[in-house]
């Protein structure tokens, strides 16, 4: 048995050294959002939008994203508002004819949201639209949206992302918790990426993708549960990249509950983990017949999963090689225990000091997240055991989320 213990810390010096490698790459892109953000300018407003929204039972919140559509600071003629209602048991489709946006009821089988995305487009690529956005039924687009959107297109840009803000963040801890990891993914991932003159990464809502790329592509054909990811997959390997628009700011409604949370992240890793076992070998073919820093860089995101799958072995390597140094079973125990929360402790102080960053620099700092930034760690943490979970068994299916409340954010120049 005298094997065990340099075992154990072998695997242990192997799990911190992976980590340490792709943390050293996350901190250094992180870190290049220092650079100011593209200017894309002042354009005339010539692109033609089609806004897409996939909604499924959403009639108690449609309402205030359609209203804040309409108001937009962009010409009323060149865009439209197509709302996509699938397996519906409540009157979306009623709901969102009322407010004034136009209807397609979905007429195939669908179970996720790409497949929603991919009838729609499908259905209306024919009345020649320049660009296609975005939003999920829960959000509400500030005033500008459309007209940044269309500064970057004029601008050359082929996709973008968004600034996704929180529209509930001091509701409670999880949604504060939630509120959190968007503003560190809009500020060090997406500004980061920016930064770098890298792939910013398409968040679900909030963007757009134009239709030169889309012919590019072969047409909207993302096929996993993260047609986001997959879309930013599928533009990187075209040689493209998602820009970042920060001043295009959409607000979303984040989960209340921790059972919420939990079935939204589980969906998001298990498709990471599927967009990585269908995208990781093109990209690496791609990377060996023309290498790119965009295509390593997006291949460190797609290892997302494996990077936290390798932190929970290493939580545990941790634990068995400090239990290895007692003598009774009682000390092992306790050795065991105090060098798993050694390690803890040390991620629930950098995880805390990371979100106060944020909120300092993104001027979010407001005593109603106290609850938010007391558990944003054990956000973070909990997301090892939904990583295991979604690698021995992957969700395929669009869960559905209830959203019930229809919260209108403070908007910029209301």
């Amino acid at each position: 048995m005298d094997w065990l213990f340099p075992a154990a810390l072998a695997l242990t010096g192997t799990f911190g050294v992976l980590m340490t490698l792709w943390g050293l790459w996350y901190l250094i892109s992180g870190l290049a959002c220092v650079r100011k953000p593209t200017d894309y300018g002042f354009h005339p407003a010539r692109t033609k939008f089609a806004i897409l929204i996939a909604a499924r039972n959403e009639e108690l919140v449609i309402g205030p994203l359609i209203n804040s559509l309409l108001t937009q600071d962009y010409p009323a003629d060149l865009y439209d508002i197509w709302v996509i209602p699938n397996n519906c048991t409540d009157n979306t489709a009623l709901a969102a004819q009322n407010f004034g946006a136009k209807v397609l009821e979905c007429t195939v089988p669908v179970k996720s949201k790409g497949e929603v995305l991919h009838f729609a487009y499908n259905r209306l690529r024919g009345r020649r639209y320049d660009a296609w956005l975005v939003f999920d039924a829960d959000n509400v687009a500030a005033p500008r949206f459309l007209a940044e959107m269309n500064n970057a297109r004029m601008a050359g840009v082929q996709a973008a992302q968004g600034y996704r803000d929180s529209k509930n963040p001091y509701d409670t801890a999880v949604s504060g918790c939630s509120s959190i990891y968007y503003w560190m993914m809009d500020r060090f991932h997406n500004g980061g990426k920016a930064g770098l003159g890298v792939s910013a990464m398409i968040g679900g809502t909030g963007f757009m993708v134009t239709q030169k790329l889309l012919d590019r592509l072969g047409g909207w054909r993302t096929e996993t549960i993260s047609e986001d990811l997959e879309l930013t997959a599928q533009t990187v390997l075209a040689g493209e990249r998602v820009a970042y628009v920060p001043k295009a700011v959409t607000y979303d409604e984040q989960p209340l509950t921790w059972e919420q949370s939990f079935t939204q992240r589980r969906r998001w890793t298990s498709g990471t983990i599927q967009v990585a076992q269908g995208y990781l070998a093109p990209l690496a073919e791609e990377q060996a017949d023309q290498p790119r820093l965009a295509l390593f860089d997006f291949e460190t995101t797609l290892l997302l999963p494996a990077y936290q799958l390798a932190a929970l072995a290493g939580l545990l390597c941790t634990a068995i090689t400090s239990a290895l140094g007692g003598r009774t079973l009682l000390q092992s125990l306790i050795l065991g225990l105090a060098g798993a929360c050694g390690n803890i402790a040390w991620a629930a102080l950098t995880a805390t000091a990371a979100a106060g960053i944020v909120l300092t620099i993104e001027s979010k700092w407001d005593r109603r997240l106290w609850k938010g930034l007391a558990c944003y760690w054990l956000f973070l943490l909990s997301w090892l055991p939904i990583t295991a979970v979604s690698f021995w068994k992957k969700t395929t299916v669009w869960k559905e989320i209830r959203h019930t409340r229809a919260v209108v954010p403070q908007l910029p120049g209301r």
